[in-house]
């Protein structure tokens, strides 16, 4: 369906059908619930987002019943999104909050809708702040967004709503959770609820106690610590009170905080679009899982997968590790005697020898400085060097380039239209990886391409 202003005027004119359409357009992440957030966003940022967070079972969802309740006895209108589990079967949410918001069903100034988090973490969906966006547009007062209950790392309301009430309950051990450091400071206003519950007092002392304890929180607003009872609707007047009070003493810090979660929710859509643009326009199908198995593999690091992918999304911009020779690779009949030169008249040192299997060939490497000079003797006469020496005799076989990608290098040279010896890159000598350029489009200089095996040799 391609969105027109049609759906756009019945959101802005608050038809439900309209809103429930606009919010599955965007929780489905398609191209239309983007253009229809960029025809609404101007009339947006009138409504108050209210978010209410807590553990499973603190009574968030009755509590939100109860706020409804006061909040359209004074005329308010009302949207809420209720945050439920990913259902395992349909992909969907466990309808378990609207539930237990069914009287408000029939009120034409509330709007609920149950969304999946969808494997989400931080207590929210993915979707959460264009959900609101669009009930902000729709013209309700109050956007009540209700978290999923997972805990005490449920803080990415504090990115969405302008208040953040945090709900605990006494008697099962949630008031040691309120202590802890992140749910501690996303709280704008503390709700102990179902205060008629043995341990209320003590679940808020501890609290008090705490936030005495923050001198950080002696300054500007100091988060409140109220009860309520939401079966009864006991406190929930007070409650709204509060947020009202809250609303009133950080108006002039309100524009800082919507700043701020404009800037992570930018953040956060552009990653997930740089992801999408990688996957679908920079990387082959198989391609990402292929980097995962060499990172696995030790083959490359993290950090140089992920500069070479860059580069290639952003055209080369992102610098490279310019290409360094690391070896000199000169074919000899003997290693040991040719060696003698090297070590014993010019003073220089020698690595271990090594004989290459795959090859045929027995190497020692003579250091010389950042490059080195490797012997290469033939251990079969079959063999590439046992063949260079019998039609050219010893002498200067191939120059070696360090590369830190030798895939990517490869892709390289590749793409400018050069041969490859090697389709696949193949072990040398100490565990490198290594592939040779053919010599016929280099004119008449064998190259090779070589990945060290570890960041150590690299350096």
């Amino acid at each position: 369906m391609t969105v027109g202003a049609s759906l756009s005027e019945r959101l802005l004119s608050g038809d439900p059908r309209a809103i429930a359409r606009a919010i599955s357009l965007v929780e489905d992440e398609s191209p239309d619930g983007a253009a229809l957030i960029g025809q609404i966003f101007p009339q947006t940022g009138r409504a108050y987002l209210v978010g209410i967070t807590g553990p499973p079972g603190a009574g968030k969802s009755t509590l939100v019943d109860r706020v409804i309740t006061e909040l359209r006895k004074a005329g308010r209108t009302v949207g809420v999104l209720a945050v439920d589990p990913t259902s395992p079967f349909s992909g969907g949410a466990i309808l378990g909050d609207r539930v237990r918001m069914q009287t408000h069903a029939e009120d034409p100034g509330v709007f609920i809708r149950s969304m999946a988090t969808r494997g989400h973490l931080g207590g929210l969906a993915r979707t959460t702040a264009e959900a609101a966006i669009i009930l902000d547009a729709a013209g309700y007062d109050f956007v009540i967004i209700e978290t999923v209950g997972v805990g005490q790392d449920e803080v990415d309301i504090v990115r969405t709503a302008d208040v953040s009430v945090v709900t605990m309950v006494p008697g099962t051990g949630d008031e040691v959770q309120a202590l802890k450091a992140g749910i501690m400071e996303i709280a704008d206003i503390f709700v102990v609820n179902k205060a008629d519950r043995e341990g209320a007092d003590r679940a808020a002392a501890s609290i008090e106690m705490m936030l005495s304890l923050d001198d950080a929180m002696s300054e500007g607003w100091r988060a409140p610590v109220m009860r309520t009872e939401a079966t009864t609707g006991r406190g929930v007047a007070e409650l709204i009170d509060m947020i009202d009070r809250f609303r009133e003493q950080s108006a002039d810090t309100l524009g800082a905080r919507r700043r701020a979660r404009a800037e992570w929710r930018l953040r956060e859509i552009l990653g997930r679009r740089f992801m999408q643009h990688l996957e679908q326009h920079v990387l082959a199908p198989s391609e990402f899982g292929d980097w995962l198995d060499r990172i696995a593999a030790r083959e490359i690091d993290p950090y140089a997968a992920a500069a070479t992918v860059m580069g290639r999304a952003l055209g080369e911009r992102v610098s490279t590790p310019p290409l360094t020779v690391d070896h000199v690779g000169i074919a000899v009949a003997d290693v040991e005697a040719s060696l003698k030169f090297f070590t014993g008249v010019l003073g220089l040192v020698a690595d271990e020898p090594q004989d290459v299997k795959g090859q045929n060939t027995r190497v020692r490497f003579v250091n010389t400085g950042d490059a080195k000079l490797e012997l290469v003797e033939s251990l079969a006469p079959d063999s590439p060097i046992g063949k260079f020496i019998a039609a050219r005799g010893p002498g200067l076989h191939h120059v070696a380039l360090r590369v830190s990608d030798i895939h990517e290098a490869m892709a390289r040279v590749v793409k400018a239209g050069v041969r490859m010896i090697d389709q696949v890159p193949r072990r040398g000598a100490h565990g490198s990886l290594i592939a040779f350029v053919h010599p016929g489009d280099t004119h008449g200089v064998l190259v090779e391409l070589k990945q060290p095996k570890s960041p150590a040799e690299v350096a």
